[in-house]
């Protein structure tokens, strides 16, 4: 995107890691920023801290907590920015989770949880946000935006044990 400043960001798995970090970049830029995580707290502190950090260039703060592995709870989160902030011209699909263990160990709970996150979370981002995307580039031929899905390093790394 060539021009940043006044535009919109959806950025879930916020409060910490990559997600806070972006949003810490976004806010400096003067974008409109809706930091969406499943952990009230701590996306409360992020929230503020990124709101401080963007004071001076105009940005504005979203915090909106949600689970990503619910269907219905993005559609909500869609609909908020979408009321607030119109189509979102940067969605960064980041929240996610690791397991540590033999995965033969883990519940079935575990792999829903895990699965839910990590795979529908991204789906249901994808499904909510690129539509409305979509429609705002047919409207105007000169907006821009970008989806950018990430994975933590547990989608690179095996989690096995030799069996002996």
């Amino acid at each position: 995107m060539k021009t940043l400043q006044g535009r919109t960001a959806v950025l879930t798995g916020a409060a910490s890691g990559f997600g806070l970090e972006l949003a810490r970049r976004c806010a400096g830029l003067g974008m409109k920023i809706v930091m969406a995580d499943v952990q009230q707290d701590a996306l409360d502190r992020a929230a503020a801290e990124v709101a401080a950090l963007g004071q001076a260039n105009g940005a504005e703060v979203l915090a909106y907590r949600l689970d990503v592995s619910k269907a219905d709870q993005v559609e909500a989160l869609g609909a908020a920015v979408l009321a607030r902030f119109g189509a979102p011209h940067l969605v960064f699909n980041n929240a996610g989770i690791g397991i540590g263990g033999l995965i033969w160990e883990h519940s079935r709970a575990d792999w829903d949880w895990t699965i839910g996150v990590n795979l529908m979370g991204v789906a249901h981002g994808v499904r909510v946000f690129v539509p409305m995307m979509l429609a705002a580039a047919a409207a105007d031929p000169d907006w821009e935006g970008h989806v950018v899905n990430t994975a933590s390093m547990c989608g690179f790394t095996p989690q096995y044990a030799a069996l002996q």
